[in-house]
């Protein structure tokens, strides 16, 4: 199994370079191979080649049957032109590969329930909530244009999305759904907006399709209260790019911490790419406090979604939930009485439990 490594920016190469660990580990308990090839991407590639996505990696991420990424940016290239910054290869790159579905979960590991910002009584026995963002479409990829005018500029991005790029996202969390709670809550602003209402039609039609999952309808700003309010009351939200970008990352917080959550985007083809949701972290890069938690259950997801090595991906699960039961902690999840590891440390223990 062929896999392009994507350090990136900041942190990456050092989360990264902890899932590779937990991987090699797998490789050696299911008797599997798996083949690492590294390329350059956001910052690092624009040091190196003055692009932020050289010609090279996109080959090679196709070549590729699965692609891990640390993370990209940082405050070093935020003077860029817009099509030259960090933020563009990762848009490109996606789109390259054809990942229009990003599985966000948000999940509350028992043991990290002190670090939630929310109330023992709105947290129950804990949460999972799988967020399904349309990734290739919306106002992050439509038109943008900036026009002089008599008293200053005018700028405009355009959200843009047509029946096929709905019906293929919804489908996607219709299958998602079915393997979880049979739920799916479609978060737009159809008051508002022509795209809102376009998803809600398709999505309604599809239900027809599939009559075991229960579909209801909210307001993207109803919603980002609701996730506070309420966030039990979720099990899968489908939603459209902008949206989902800004809700998968308020719900990541109700979980304790950025450094502990995954992402999955995939598409219709077979190449997945696997990246923690947290940033670059340059203040902490390369002083072994970064959390590769993220990272190494992005790979338990990569087993899962590319590769169907269901077991394998519970077997990370599960060293992961170990390692937490023992009271080991990184930095950011730090509480009294456990013991605080470093980044190295913290991916050495995970792999020792497998």
């Amino acid at each position: 199994m062929k896999i392009t490594i994507i350090p990136g920016d900041g942190i990456g190469r050092e989360v990264v370079k902890q899932a590779v660990k937990v991987l090699d580990r797998i490789a050696d308990k299911y008797k599997c191979n798996f083949e690492f090839e590294e390329a350059l991407l956001g910052g690092a590639a624009i040091d190196a080649t003055g692009n932020p996505i050289p010609e090279e990696t996109i080959h090679k991420c196709k070549s590729s049957d699965a692609v891990i990424l640390g993370a990209v940016g940082g405050p070093k290239w935020d003077n860029q032109p817009g099509h030259l910054r960090p933020e563009k290869g990762l848009l490109a790159l996606r789109k390259e590969l054809g990942v229009f579905a990003n599985l966000r979960p948000a999940i509350l590991f028992p043991q990290l329930k002190s670090a939630s910002t929310l109330k023992d009584e709105v947290l129950g026995d804990g949460l999972d909530i799988m967020i399904v963002r349309e990734l290739i479409g919306g106002a992050y990829f439509g038109e943008k244009k900036r026009i002089n005018i008599e008293d200053g500029q005018r700028a405009y991005d355009t959200i843009d999305y047509c029946t096929n790029d709905i019906k293929r996202i919804a489908k996607k969390s219709f299958e998602v759904a079915r393997k979880r709670g049979k739920k799916i809550t479609l978060v737009d602003k159809a008051n508002v907006l022509e795209t809102s209402r376009l998803w809600r039609e398709i999505v309604t039609n599809m239900s027809e399709d599939y009559k075991d999952v229960e579909v209801n309808y909210m307001y993207v700003d109803n919603a980002a209260m609701q996730l506070i309010r309420n966030p039990k009351q979720f099990d899968v939200i489908l939603t459209e790019n902008m949206f989902g970008d800004i809700l998968s990352d308020e719900a990541s917080m109700l979980t304790g911490s950025l450094g502990m959550l995954p992402s999955a985007s995939v598409g219709e083809g077979n190449i997945g790419l696997y990246e923690p949701i947290h940033g670059s972290a340059p203040d902490i890069a390369g002083q072994d406090k970064a959390n590769p938690i993220g990272t190494i259950m992005s790979t338990a997801m990569m087993l899962r979604y590319s590769f169907d090595m269901e077991d394998a991906a519970k077997d990370i699960e599960n060293a992961v939930s170990k390692v937490m039961d023992k009271g080991y902690r990184t930095g950011d999840i730090m509480e009294n009485g456990m013991e605080i590891v470093g980044t190295e440390e913290m991916g050495a223990l995970i792999a020792a439990e497998i």
